[in-house]
């Protein structure tokens, strides 16, 4: 019984340091490919009532401004969802986008930390 306490306790740690590790990597190319925007939202934005605030701002704003900010702030409580599908959103919100596919492969990867 302890044994499998601590192989949880390990994953879980494994989990915050990746979450942590791709939200970085993810910042980090969405700055490189010129994704990052300077300016801060307007408050009504986050507002939104629609799955990836599609109802207020744009995707890419969606990750900087809601899903960056989350990860992180799930990571440092190591309270996660049970799955993500931001990586199946970024290939239909990029589709056709060449300089986007690093981002999208790394936004698939972390959807993967989950399954």
């Amino acid at each position: 019984m302890a044994e499998k306490c601590f192989e949880t306790a390990m994953g879980s740690q494994h989990l915050q340091q990746d979450a942590v590790r791709y939200a970085d990597r993810i910042e980090a190319e969405m700055r490189r490919i010129g994704f990052w925007q300077n300016q801060p939202l307007l408050p009504e934005q986050m507002g939104f009532t629609q799955a990836f605030a599609m109802d207020t701002m744009t995707f890419t704003q969606w990750l900087q401004f809601v899903f960056l900010p989350r990860v992180r702030e799930a990571a440092a409580s190591n309270q996660f969802p049970s799955n993500s599908s931001v990586g199946t959103q970024a290939v239909r919100e990029f589709d056709g986008d060449p300089e986007a596919g690093d981002l999208v492969t790394l936004l698939s990867e972390f959807d993967a930390l989950f399954d």
